[in-house]
């Protein structure tokens, strides 16, 4: 008898991406601004250390530290790392070095990227110098990259007693983690019922709880599940917040609610999107069930039955 084939792995593309919003205190908004005039600002520890970049509470002994200094724009490598295949949006679009650069006048060492031919050419201790962006706007991505550089050091540290107009408060960062996700056997069997409009879950041996969606062992007995067991399709929502910001490419008109729904027969809620009611009648207890788009691999949204709200002793577990 012939062994039962492998089931299929599956990998796909995943992205995570969102802007990072945050306002500025006093210390960052002068390092940004600094930036964007060409100028490199640190801030002076009560023992005369001198941190770039600045922060506003000392590492050590958490006092609050305010008193502003001018460094050079020069420097010296301390460690580095070779980048061979840039991605997208750093630095370089070209192979470089990732270096920590201890600038003339700091006692801490500064990330950015360091343009070399390659990676004979980077050690540890040579001096570089700041290439400063064309175009400057207040952010890191001011100072282009770091480079090679065989003249004088720079100088002591200056008090910085000036001002800048049009200080820098705010930066948005784009924030984004690409990576190729496998499930594992447990998942991709849920996903390929899913494809086929049906929802499975895995029984824990021990404490019997099934769980949607599967993960291939129980968190609480730590034992590999088996048995898988149909679930739902119907089911209640146990929970739900009110979603008013809309996401970025995201085709969803706000505001709409995100709830967690526990399938009839799960022991464990799962997250989704309810749909074909106004968004402040949906509440705990209320009965749903899946709506797939034509294609779709996976429910689009869920939406009233009709039924009787649950009883809230029959899901207060599952909160």
């Amino acid at each position: 008898m012939s062994p039962a084939p492998a089931p299929e792995v599956l990998r796909a593309p995943l992205v995570v991406e969102f802007p990072f919003t945050r306002s500025l205190g006093p210390v960052q908004s002068a390092f940004l601004t600094g930036l964007r005039e060409r100028s490199v600002l640190g801030v002076r520890c009560h023992d005369g250390r001198v941190l770039v970049p600045p922060v506003e509470y000392d590492p050590v002994t958490a006092e609050e530290i305010r008193e502003l200094v001018e460094v050079a724009a020069t420097g010296t490598v301390t460690t580095w790392a070779w980048n061979p295949s840039p991605r997208p949006h750093q630095p370089l679009d070209t192979p470089f070095a990732w270096a920590l650069v201890t600038l003339d006048g700091a006692d801490t060492a500064i990330l950015h990227a360091l343009d070399a031919p390659g990676p004979e050419a980077v050690r540890t201790g040579m001096r570089v110098r700041i290439r400063w962006a064309a175009t400057r706007t207040g952010a890191i991505t001011d100072i282009a990259c770091f480079e090679p550089y065989d003249g004088a050091p720079g100088g002591e540290p200056r008090p910085f007693q000036g001002e800048f107009a049009d200080p820098v408060s705010g930066i948005v960062v784009p924030a984004r983690l690409d990576y190729t996700y496998s499930p594992g056997r447990a998942q991709s069997r849920f996903l390929a019922a899913l494809a086929d409009h049906r929802t499975i879950g895995e029984r824990c041996p021990s404490c019997q709880k099934v769980y949607v969606p599967p993960r291939g062992a129980c968190p609480t007995c730590g034992v590999a599940t088996a048995g898988q067991t149909e679930v739902g399709p119907r089911g209640t929502v146990t929970t739900y917040c009110v979603v008013n910001i809309k996401a970025q490419n995201l085709d969803i008109e706000v505001p709409y609610v995100y709830a967690h729904i526990a399938l009839d027969g799960a022991d464990l809620a799962l997250h989704g999107r309810i749909g074909g009611i106004p968004y402040d009648q949906v509440r705990m207890g209320l009965r749903v069930a899946p709506v797939w788009t034509e294609g779709g691999r996976y429910p689009d949204h869920y939406r009233p039955t009709g039924e009787p709200d649950a009883d809230y002793d029959s899901y207060k577990e599952l909160l």
